[in-house]
């Protein structure tokens, strides 16, 4: 039997990710509201049970435990709520304008107090207008709109509609998008409004990384002046001193502990300033902008206003890498000298061990002299008792001559005995198994 195909476990999951965050379909005249919250992870419960409790009070059907993305009709009001690696957006929808530009937002609509209770930080809040077709707007109806900001725009879908915004905070706590719409179908309407709410909070999330860059900036610049101090000190002549070397290399091994702290505590926000400047760049590219006469694009902006503060991180990203690997390089050059230095102390240490050694073997030699001058004494003395003893037995035997013919004797005897000894250590320290 033809063994039987079987589904990745993720296979349907993968597939209706692309399908999860569609854009809503909006039709002129629309008022919209973003907020994008900053969430962290042990506040996600209380999050969704936020969620929850709005989706009670209009009897609509609340969602799952665990979802990342939902949307309801809320009576007028639609919300729509996504979660994203760090942060949290609300978008809420209202059909219909109010008399004055931007009165009346969309999150007016929702219940009093609901909108300040969402767990987390404020990072954006932005409300957009999208309004039927009419005149590209003059300098004075956009200072209505943008209260006396410079604003930036252009076409947008290859005409389809026209956007502005000035990219401020206003008294409100809202920056503002005013949205025409000359020929926008309902999901291009609501694709744009979403790209303009996720422009602005790319950002403000790319330019989160931007005050950890000017701290670590003039760390960095610290830092570094230390790191030339210590490499001329190893250009001195004073650096050639064993006990210097030691306190340099100290002073090297603090100095790379702290730039590696510096990397642990920035490169993750770095990094993701990267990826959400990478996300302004992609969806200011999908909206297809075409130049207004006397306006400024909001590419053009970003360009001269983002990029820089971008550079700026990326900058001293690199440079805390570079310095990393500087220090590593000073210390390795450092580590040599010092192990150089160790090396011609042990050698003179040796020398030292090896001019006691022949000392000691001179003093050897000579106690070894000593030592068979006085076994013979010792012995040629037991011999004259032994000749006595013989001489007082009967034997006619002079114990005086005899005694001194023996000395010669022994002393030949005990020096070929101590030579023969010291032979045998010999031989057995040069083969281990003798």
């Amino acid at each position: 039997m033809a063994a039987r195909l079987v589904d990745h476990p993720d296979r349907y999951l993968l597939a209706a990710e692309v399908h999860a965050r569609l854009a809503v379909e909006l039709h002129a005249p629309t008022r919209a509201s973003y907020v994008a919250v900053l969430v962290a992870g042990e506040a996600r419960a209380a999050e969704l049970e936020h969620i929850v409790s709005l989706c009670t009070r209009f009897g609509v059907t609340p969602p799952q435990v665990g979802a990342t993305h939902f949307s309801a009709q809320l009576d007028n009001l639609r919300i729509k709520w996504e979660r994203h690696g760090e942060f949290s957006g609300y978008t809420f929808f209202v059909n219909g304008l109010s008399e004055q530009p931007f009165a009346e937002s969309a999150a007016s609509f929702l219940p009093d107090g609901w909108l300040e209770g969402i767990p987390g930080a404020r990072i954006v809040a932005a409300h957009g207008k999208l309004v039927p077709q009419r005149p590209v707007p003059s300098a004075t109806e956009l200072e209505d709109y943008f209260m006396g900001n410079l604003a930036v725009g252009a076409e947008v879908s290859e005409g389809a509609g026209i956007a502005f915004t000035d990219f401020k905070i206003h008294r409100d706590g809202y920056s503002r998008f005013l949205v025409i719409d000359v020929g926008f179908t309902p999901e291009q309407a609501g694709r744009v409004v979403q790209r303009l709410f996720e422009i602005e909070a790319y950002r403000m999330l790319a330019l989160l990384g931007l005050p950890v860059a000017r701290q670590r900036g003039a760390e960095v610049s610290a830092m570094e002046r230390r790191l030339t101090s210590v490499t001329d000190s190893i250009g001195a002549d004073k650096a050639s001193l064993p006990s210097n070397d030691e306190h340099l290399l100290g002073e090297l091994t603090r100095l790379a502990a702290e730039v590696e702290r510096a990397l642990a505590g920035s490169q993750y926000r770095f990094g993701a300033s990267r990826a959400y400047y990478d996300l302004v760049r992609t969806r200011i590219a999908e909206l297809r902008e075409r130049r207004l006469s006397g306006v400024q694009t909001i590419d053009e902006f970003m360009t001269r206003r983002l990029a820089p503060a971008m550079a700026t991180c990326a900058t001293v990203s690199q440079r805390l890498r570079d310095l990393s690997d500087r220090i590593a390089q000073t210390s390795g050059l450092l580590s040599t000298r010092v192990d150089i230095a160790r090396e011609k102390q042990n050698q003179a240490l040796l020398a030292s061990m090896d001019r006691r050694a022949k000392l000691q073997l001179r003093l050897q030699q000579t106690v070894e002299g000593l030592s068979v001058a006085a076994i013979t004494y010792y012995v040629a003395g037991l011999c004259g008792l032994v000749f006595k003893a013989i001489n007082t037995a009967g034997v006619r035997i002079n114990p005086e001559m005899a005694t001194g013919i023996s000395v010669p004797i022994i002393a030949l005897a005990v020096a070929l005995a101590v030579r023969r000894v010291k032979k045998r250590i010999v031989l057995s320290e040069d083969d281990p198994h003798r």
